[in-house]
């Protein structure tokens, strides 16, 4: 957590992003898009989010364990598909000032675990490189095209929005007038 970030402004962030998470996927669940061999989960296009604040690394770990355990996912793909998520928000977070280059660690990381998971608990064993390839060009959709249009979106209005303490959008707010 930043240190200039109160506790109360974090964990509300945390918990409106998990709740965004949940929401989307299990809208996107209802077109059978959210989990299976070829899966376009809209909601990760929210992993960008680590771009503007740390609160989304929690929120988007929590928002993913949620959502598969309500989508009715397998114990492992609850744990490991969950897990891929936070490691592609903390790589997010670290490439946060890169351009462009924020997008790949959800790819990635989704890209090479959730086949592994795919395979394992849903018996799918001989279709690693199929599983790769579709989940991740589904990231690429979600994350690198959607993703990347939600944060040149959300940029414009980052210190309203991702404001770390009242002070700030009352700062914002002088700006504007």
């Amino acid at each position: 957590m930043k240190k200039n970030m109160k506790p109360a402004l974090f964990i509300a962030q945390a918990a409106i992003i998990a709740a965004l998470y949940v929401v989307i996927t299990y809208f996107v669940a209802a077109f059978n898009l959210a989990s299976g061999a070829i899966q376009v989960r809209l909601s990760e296009a929210l992993t960008i989010l680590p771009v503007f604040t740390p609160a989304a690394i929690p929120g988007l770990f929590i928002g993913c364990l949620l959502a598969n355990t309500l989508t009715g996912a397998v114990i492992w793909d609850i744990i490991f598909g969950s897990l891929a998520t936070l490691i592609a928000t903390i790589g997010t977070y670290l490439l946060r000032k890169t351009k462009f280059l924020y997008t790949l660690p959800p790819v990635l990381s989704n890209a090479i675990i959730v086949p592994l998971v795919l395979q394992k608990a849903y018996g799918l064993e001989d279709a690693y490189w199929f599983l790769f390839l579709t989940v991740g060009l589904g990231e690429v959709i979600s994350v690198c095209v959607l993703g990347f249009l939600l944060k040149n979106a959300l940029s414009r209005y980052q210190n309203v929005i991702f404001a770390q303490d009242a002070d700030s959008v009352k700062k914002e707010d002088r700006k504007e007038d």
